[in-house]
């Protein structure tokens, strides 16, 4: 990424950065947050922590912890915490906003070129690819989220039984977190050394003193106040409720955009253990439930999630497109003013908890620097998410490798296809990117030799 000023010496402390250069930089990430949590965080550690050294190795770990105990996009309400702690209360929201954006256009337009052209052959070829690469991405998420979370016998017994849960009595998954919890809450007292650990541990890398460093005294604005946390509590209800109330004014509770923005308000509110974790409910909720698109959609947005920057979660966008797409609020032929509508309704729905969670939750957790842990509740959930999450694979290679169910014919090529990509990404260590393009320039091929 390039600078917009020159990078401090490890011997000198660096200035404080001016708003409108944090503008600049939280737009080139937004642009460039390829990789999904994992790789976003990373290019925010080396980017704010080891090159620009805006904040020190501590105070960004423990904002990670915090990010990583709460629902939604931890990479985005990283941004959305280090741009508070830089700017207050405007900055942290600027940060977030532009982590977000770019995503949002660039998903609107591919959304827009696929409910037109996705049927062409070249487009039709390429997803054809890309299908058995998401699924094996799906699998490396399962396998990445359990390697660092299914610590002991009790905690793989809560995924397994997780996975049952939704794949043999197809149990919501509002009512497997809760059940998950409960049974962490439970745990934390009856085997307490069973859900300790976890979380983003500390570092003892040093890259020099930063602009907030590891002992930099707290600034006035990320004190505890209970008059500011009110405020925050009241704008984030109003940033709720005024759109909420226009909505259901204008077109009525049972309207798609009304739906949507209550449904995708609760999904928000369910996303523990990243995106990956809230897929099944929004499959449950956008296919099963209110029909909004088929399964073969599902896959195809989230093909598109991976291909784009930007947190993954944004493949609710695609969702809220493809299923608004023909909802006319402006009259015949506005399909895409009413699809692109929905899929701004649904970001803001969806974005807006995580903003309140960083603004109001924030204070109180630089107060607690260097005391904040994984909770054992948290744990379980997490224990959970992988059990889910492997659901959603076996979901997505049934619509793959059977695409006409388990009566038609069985696709080989996007099996190979599949296999190879898993090989790739949990073996051979290569990037979703570089798989998702192979697999993409491979689907066509396969389509023209047929």
């Amino acid at each position: 990424m390039p600078t917009e000023t020159k990078l401090p010496t490890p011997s000198e402390r660096p200035s404080h950065p001016r708003f409108g250069e944090a503008l600049v930089f939280w737009l080139k990430l937004g642009f460039l947050s390829f990789g999904g949590p994992a790789g976003q965080i990373a290019l925010m550690h080396t980017e704010l922590v080891e090159r620009r050294r805006w904040i020190g190795e501590q105070r960004f770990l423990h904002a990670l912890n915090y990010c990583m105990l709460l629902p939604g996009p931890e990479a985005q309400q990283l941004a959305t915490y280090i741009g508070w702690l830089l700017h207050r209360s405007a900055g942290g929201v600027a940060a977030g906003v532009l982590f977000v954006l770019p995503s949002l256009f660039i998903l609107v337009g591919l959304s827009w070129v696929y409910v037109s052209f996705g049927n062409t052959p070249l487009v039709a070829g390429l997803f054809y690819g890309i299908k058995p690469a998401v699924t094996a991405i799906v699998l490396q998420a399962a396998w990445r989220i359990g390697s660092r979370s299914l610590r002991n016998t009790l905690l793989r017994a809560i995924a397994v039984a997780a996975f049952l849960a939704i794949f043999i009595l197809h149990l919501p998954f509002p009512a497997i977190v809760l059940g998950a919890a409960m049974l962490g809450v439970a745990g934390a007292r009856l085997a307490p050394g069973m859900f300790t650990g976890g979380g983003h541990g500390a570092s003892a890398a040093s890259y020099g003193a930063a602009v907030i460093d590891d002992d930099t005294p707290l600034a006035e604005h990320t004190r505890f106040h209970r008059g500011r946390l009110a405020v925050v509590l009241a704008a984030g209800a109003a940033a709720w409720l005024l759109p909420m109330g226009m909505l259901t004014a204008s077109f009525g509770w049972q309207h798609i955009y009304s739906q949507m923005g209550w449904f995708f308000t609760k999904a928000a509110l369910l996303t523990f253990g990243g995106a990956y974790a809230v897929l099944p409910y929004v499959y449950q909720g956008a296919v099963l439930q209110f029909g909004w698109l088929g399964a073969t959609q599902m896959i195809d947005g989230l093909a598109l999630g991976e291909t784009t920057p930007g947190p993954l979660i944004m493949v609710v966008a695609f969702v809220a497109f493809v299923g608004a797409w023909g909802a006319l609020p402006f009259g015949a032929g506005h399909a895409f003013e009413g699809a692109a509508l929905a899929a701004v309704l649904v970001t803001w729905f969806t974005f807006l908890p995580s903003f309140v969670f960083i603004l109001a939750g924030a204070p109180l957790v630089e107060s607690t620097h260097g005391k904040l842990q994984f909770s054992a509740p948290l744990s379980a959930i997490t224990a959970a998410v992988v059990g889910v999450v492997v659901n959603l694979a076996l979901f997505f290679a049934w619509h793959v490798l059977w695409p006409q169910g388990f009566d038609g014919g069985f696709e080989w090529p996007a099996a190979a296809l599949a296999v190879a990509s898993a090989l790739a990404l949990l073996r051979w260590k290569r990037g979703v990117i570089e798989v998702l393009a192979a697999c993409a320039l491979s689907g066509l091929l396969v389509s023209m030799l047929r």
